[in-house]
């Protein structure tokens, strides 16, 4: 039954039962009316109006659901879906709503792969020329301060050397921004190493204690995976130094089954919902694009958990 027929029947349903109460009732109407005739009247109308609301909210219920569901599906938590229930229109408008939800997951998950890597390409090719213009031209100032300072008076040398110093430590920050941008190790050595790199650097700069927990027998990994992972063990360090006031993070790689599960946990202020910002919103778009989960949730005790469960796939982008 359509949607038009349902509606004309639940209202000719109460409009029925109302006639059939006015014919059989002992009730009669005066001229001029009386107040309990009055009463009498506007309670029946009541009751029309309270079992006809009743039935439009019960035929109409598939409806509201879907709404509901409109308002709060989000296509970096795909597999949403609404359940097919009720006859007539509705099942079909609720499969037509089902399918355009796995088309756009679809077309989000391809656009997204396609924005993402071309960010990386990016990285790579910022990376490669500050390593080789920028790295190149102040190694080449450094040796050419040395030799100055080496033949200046002793006044002049030590200023020479002031400048060496800042010069060495700029450098230390392009190569630094580098391994940022395009971690060389994680090409070279797999993910382990360049995980171990990156909590290293950051301890470092940021004076926080990590504690690092690597399963021995974690499996080879696509190169994309490794790449996902890692972007997400770095932004997820870069949220608990910007914003969590830890003092400790703890990351963590284990083998489950056939996943590979990164969790990185602090010690900060934690969460109590978690806000989708750009940073976290990356996150899951990079855990879509390995057919991974991305869940960030309070810590136990304090703080905040960011955990990415990956496939073991060679499957590439």
């Amino acid at each position: 039954m359509s949607l038009f027929w349902r509606i004309f029947a639940l209202n000719a349903l109460v409009l029925g039962a109302a006639t059939a109460l006015l014919l059989w009732a002992p009730v009669t109407v005066s001229v001029p009316i009386l107040l309990t005739e009055a009463i009498i009247l506007v309670g029946g109308l009541a009751v029309m109006l309270v079992a006809n609301a009743a039935l439009l909210r019960l035929g109409l219920a598939p409806l509201a659901r879907l709404r509901r569901l409109m308002t709060t599906v989000d296509l970096l938590r795909p597999g949403q879906r609404l359940p097919v229930a009720g006859g007539g229109e509705v099942p079909e408008v609720i499969r037509t709503f089902n399918a355009m939800l796995e088309r756009l997951e679809q077309e989000r998950a391809t656009s997204s792969a396609r924005a993402l890597l071309a960010q990386e390409a990016e990285r790579r090719r910022i990376a490669q020329e500050l390593h080789d213009e920028v790295g190149q031209s102040m190694t080449a100032i450094l040796l050419g301060l040395k030799r100055s300072a080496d033949e200046a008076p002793p006044r002049l040398r030590e200023e020479l050397q002031e400048v060496q110093e800042i010069t060495r430590q700029s450098l230390d920050e392009v190569r630094r921004v580098v391994r940022r941008l395009r971690p060389g190790v994680l090409d070279d050595l797999g993910l382990v190493s360049a995980i171990t790199s990156l909590t290293e650097d950051f301890a470092t700069h940021t004076r926080m204690h990590v504690t690092r927990r690597f399963d021995t027998d974690l499996p080879e990994l696509a190169p994309e995976t490794e790449l996902v992972l890692y972007r997400v063990a770095q932004e997820s360090l870069t949220n608990a130094a910007r914003h969590a006031d830890a003092e400790r993070v703890t990351v963590a790689l284990r083998h489950v089954a056939d996943r590979v599960v990164l969790t990185v946990t602090d010690d900060g202020r934690g969460i109590e919902a978690p806000r989708e910002g750009a940073g976290m919103r990356g996150m899951r778009e990079r855990a879509l694009l390995i057919g991974g989960s991305l869940d960030i949730t309070p810590a136990p005790r304090a703080g905040t958990s960011v955990q990415l469960t990956a496939p073991v796939s060679r499957k590439q982008l």
